[in-house]
């Protein structure tokens, strides 16, 4: 193989790591002046969907991403070259790609229903004609969490908490959106909050919730973050 193809799935994967992490930034804060935020983050939560979709399959064969592999054939090229994949190729529409990952790792998404939502979601932006009474952050918020974060979680030993663009705050603030949203997330092994409590984002959760992270949180020996 070109040795250039064999760098595509790492490309890919470092992308999809960037859009995730501008992602969970724009749908955890809401400062007056960002409100485009909302719609943004659906953007860069589906962008960071297909990317590490891509770059799964990229990794199986950095050609499989290529829905016209018989049109990348020019006649004259001894090889196909990283030029000519970009100038000529066509990649799989996003819509299509849980069934391209299935056919080529056996991976199957979780929540389709929150994938077809979001895809949706994402069009009606990109037309400029979103409605307004749509909580597009929530929307986001629950596509990471229960889609990309245990689909990275698997393929690559990723936490989708990591990801994000303020760094002077860490995740605090996105664990206590996702918290409070009741939602699942991977726990790194150093799982640590110090601007916000964890019990009071816990507050109004369901029991089967609140078992779900002590038992978590027992895994990782941070029973301790359940009283700070």
């Amino acid at each position: 193989m070109n040795e250039l193809l064999k760098e595509i799935p790492d490309r890919i994967l470092n992308l999809a790591k960037g859009a995730l992490s501008q992602a969970n930034t724009h749908l955890t804060f809401a400062d007056p002046g960002n409100e485009h935020w909302g719609f943004i983050c659906v953007l860069n939560a589906a962008h960071a969907g297909e990317l590490f979709m891509k770059a799964v399959i990229a990794r199986e064969h950095p050609l499989l991403i290529f829905k016209d592999l018989f049109a990348l054939d020019d006649g004259q090229a001894a090889e196909i070259d990283l030029a000519n994949l970009i100038k000529r190729g066509k990649m799989h529409d996003f819509e299509k790609l849980p069934q391209m990952l299935w056919a080529v790792s056996g991976i199957r998404l979780p929540n389709r229903d929150c994938f077809e939502r979001l895809r949706r979601a994402r069009n009606t932006i990109q037309h400029f004609c979103a409605p307004d009474n749509e909580d597009f952050r929530q929307l986001s918020l629950e596509f990471i969490y229960t889609i990309i974060d245990p689909f990275i979680r698997s393929a690559y030993g990723l936490f989708a908490i990591n990801f994000h663009e303020d760094h002077n705050v860490g995740y605090d603030y996105l664990v206590e959106r996702v918290v409070s949203s009741q939602l699942k997330f991977s726990m790194p092994k150093d799982f640590n909050l110090s601007e916000v409590s964890l019990s009071e984002a816990l507050e109004g959760a369901s029991n089967e919730y609140k078992s779900w992270i002590n038992a978590e949180l027992v895994k990782i020996g941070r029973t301790d973050l359940l009283t700070l």
